[in-house]
């Protein structure tokens, strides 16, 4: 999809905002991964019902570009909330209202985006972002407009060290362990496997180069060796060819490379190494940005037939929440299927926007960031059913939501701590779990 710059799209966003509003009111059907079937360079939005004063949310998630294959599962978990909601009582008497926009795994798509949610459709929390650069541009953007961002999937630590510091002024929360967890957690598998020498190379942004260093740190202390340590491979998130940065990252005969990218560069650069011939005999693992079931088939298939990614591991932020068989029943029931990867994450960061709105009495960003915490990790009574919060909040309970993903316990940060899904690429190129791993806290 073209991209043009923030300040354009933020202009295009404002002189528009009417008639984007008025043209794509819809029912709660999600984003199904176009906007305007790709015609459109401007973040897409779609709003459901309009409720006057009632709690308005927005979503800003990437339902096109590089993570749109996941982002598209996570989208279509807010409006079920939202739903959900509206047909047990909505929030302090009203129904809720969604304005969904596509963050098209852009930064500067998603700061406009999260601009025109803040200023112009004046919502009070949101759900997003996924990819840790676009809820970097759209923090600052969020907490200066006292709107709540809750994001299901961005695990940069770099917000765990900014939140300590204040910068969010509270208005940051996710649903998602940061990488200082994860990077441990596969670390702790690649010495499982046997492996002492491991080259990295990683999508260079805060996600990349946070998991990197998370990787690099807690592999050491194992005593691993970084192979490529003082020569780190960084690639352009923007590029489209990946054969300099294979060779570079495969060089040195490791035992295994780490790979951090996103989906759809990720791929082209492990067929990169795969055509180059570098690959042979080395162990690739991944993170959650390739956990996809499409990434296999884009990678690709040898001369006699076989998956190239066959026998790819990695790591996930898992899903072992209490609520987690509920929503995994009403998603078959919805769907047709079971929910997908960060589904679960995103239907906590939903629930937790309308549970801090009921516990707060109030519809706005301010509310919610101050009883987000209370609902997600307080004392009260345990639930896992969103409309049973709701009702004892409005008798004046206090609760502890249960999540989908998990207990989604919310510390001073912002940050959860959550479980880990070891994952492998079978022979046949599907994706299946064979461990799970929780991080040492």
């Amino acid at each position: 999809m073209q991209k043009i710059s923030a300040a354009l799209s933020l202009s295009l966003a404002t002189f528009t905002a009417g008639f984007l509003l008025a043209a794509c009111e819809t029912s709660n059907t999600p984003p199904n991964g176009t906007a305007n079937n790709g015609a459109t360079s401007t973040p897409a939005a779609q709003t459901t019902t309009s409720s006057g004063s009632g709690l308005k949310i927005g979503s800003l998630l990437p339902t096109t570009g590089d993570l749109a294959s996941i982002g598209q599962q996570m989208a279509a978990a807010v409006p079920l909330v939202v739903e959900t909601v509206n047909a047990c009582g909505g929030v302090n008497g009203q129904p809720v209202s969604l304005v969904a926009v596509d963050d098209q795994t852009d930064p500067r798509a998603g700061a406009a985006g999260m601009t025109k949610l803040a200023t112009i459709d004046k919502v009070a929390g949101v759900v997003g972002s996924f990819a840790s650069s676009v809820s970097t541009a759209a923090v600052s953007i969020a907490a200066q407009n006292k709107v709540m961002l809750v994001s299901p999937g961005s695990t940069s630590p770099v917000f765990t060290e900014k939140a300590q510091k204040g910068d969010f002024q509270g208005f940051w929360a996710r649903t998602v362990p940061p990488d200082s967890y994860q990077g441990p957690a596969l670390a702790e598998l690649a010495k499982k496997r046997g492996f002492k020498r491991v080259s990295t190379i990683v999508i260079n942004n805060d996600y990349g180069v946070g998991f990197e260093k998370a990787f690099v740190q807690a592999f050491e202390k194992l005593g691993g060796t970084i192979v490529n340590k003082n020569n780190p491979v960084r690639y352009d998130p923007k590029a489209t060819t990946f054969e300099t940065e294979a060779a570079s990252a495969f060089a040195g005969k490791p035992d295994a490379v780490l790979g951090v990218f996103y989906v759809e560069t990720g791929s082209l650069l492990l067929k990169s190494a795969y055509q180059q011939g570098v690959a042979q005999g080395v162990q690739v693992m991944l993170t959650d940005g390739m956990k996809s079931d499409e990434f296999p088939a884009q990678v690709g298939k040898t001369g006699d037939g076989k998956f190239i990614a066959s026998g790819i591991i990695g790591t996930v932020p898992g899903s072992d929440g209490k609520g987690l068989e509920a929503l995994t029943k009403l998603w078959q029931a919805k769907k047709g299927s079971a929910p997908g990867e960060f589904a679960p994450q995103a239907w906590d960061a939903t629930a937790l926007l309308v549970l801090a709105a009921q516990a707060a009495k109030e519809n706005t960003g301010v509310g919610i960031a101050s009883k987000i915490r209370e609902v997600a990790s307080g004392p009260g009574q345990e639930v896992t059913d969103v409309c049973e919060g709701l009702k004892l909040l409005k008798e004046g309970k206090k609760i502890n939501y249960q999540g989908a993903s998990g207990n989604v316990d919310i510390d001073a940060n912002g940050d959860v701590i959550g479980v880990y899904d070891v994952w492998t690429v079978g022979d046949d190129g599907k994706i299946k779990t064979v461990d799970k791993v929780t991080p040492k806290s």
